[in-house]
Order: C-alpha cells, then sequence, then structure tokens
C-alpha cells in the first residue's frame, strides 16, 4: 500500500496502519513542523518527507500509486475553543488542499481511499467539506483509542467501526 499523509505531524498515520496489520510499501509525508518531522524521521526513517502541502503540485510522486489519502487539516478556524474564522482562518482553509489533492489522485486511480479527520464544528461548516469530499461525516469519540474525551469528525470513503 502507498499512503500519502498529508498535515502528518508525528506520523501517527504509520503508527495505527502497523497496529492494524497494514503493510506499507511507501508513505509520504507532508508536514512542516520541524519538531513534528524530527520525531517522525527518528521513529520512521523511510518515510518520504515532502514538505508543505501548499506546494504539492512540485512534488516528484507517482500519484497514480497512492492507494490511501490521509489527513487531519488544521482545525484552529473551525474550533469553539478558537474565534471560528472557519474557512477564512488560512490554516483551516488548508482542507482545500486535501480536496484538490484528493481530486488529482482521483485523476490517476478512482479508486483512491481516503480518510479526514477534524474537530466537531457547525453544522453548516461540515457540510462544505462533505459538499467537496462528496461523503457524510460520521462523529467518533477520540476517548475510545486515546487518553483525550474530545469527538471529532472523520469523512472516508470506506467502512470504519465507531
Amino acid at each position: 500500500m502507498n499512503v500519502l499523509s498529508l498535515f502528518d505531524g508525528i506520523s501517527c498515520g504509520m503508527i495505527a496502519l502497523q497496529r492494524s496489520g497494514i503493510i506499507v510499501d511507501n508513505y509520504y509525508s507532508s508536514e512542516i513542523d520541524k519538531f513534528a518531522i524530527s520525531i517522525s524521521k527518528m521513529n520512521y526513517p523511510n518515510i518520504i518527507q515532502l514538505g508543505d502541502v501548499i506546494n504539492w503540485k512540485d512534488w516528484k510522486i507517482d500519484w497514480k500509486s497512492i492507494d490511501l489519502l490521509i489527513g487531519g487539516s488544521p482545525c484552529q478556524g473551525f474550533s469553539s475553543s478558537g474565534k471560528e474564522l472557519n474557512f477564512n482562518d488560512p490554516r483551516s482553509k488548508l482542507f482545500f488542499e486535501f480536496s484538490n489533492i484528493l481530486n488529482h489522485i482521483k485523476t490517476f486511480n478512482p479508486n483512491v481511499k481516503f480518510m479526514l479527520e477534524n474537530v466537531k464544528m457547525k453544522k453548516e461548516w461540515a457540510d462544505v467539506i462533505t459538499k467537496y469530499l462528496g461523503v457524510n461525516y460520521i462523529e467518533i469519540n477520540s476517548k475510545y483509542f486515546s487518553a483525550q474525551n474530545r469527538v471529532r469528525y472523520y469523512w472516508c470513503n470506506f467502512y470504519i467501526l465507531p
């Protein structure tokens, strides 16, 4: 399986895939935080670091080989803890890069699987994401998987258990 992870952080997507017993042939990471990248490189030296998601059109990857696109675009504009600027927040606007990349991959591989994670947000904002991705979100509380009691929204085109 070839995976492209956007907003990858410390490559927790790779951890989840490994714990699920999924063999990853190539894992491409888009991340800009130097500390997160250093942790990722320390734990997974074979991950292919791509840099800033804004520069995705310059990435030298075989787009048709991508089987899974994952990511959790920045949530600051959607969070009730913030100013709730939604897509007017430049960080939360990065969701559209996820959507553009997904559509680009689909031109080569219409069967690509994807999953996007974000915070619980106002319905009208979630509906915009749903419209762009073409699938409804499901709500899952992170307490089932971590020490955090936080509700998250997930958009994916494959079945996951709540």
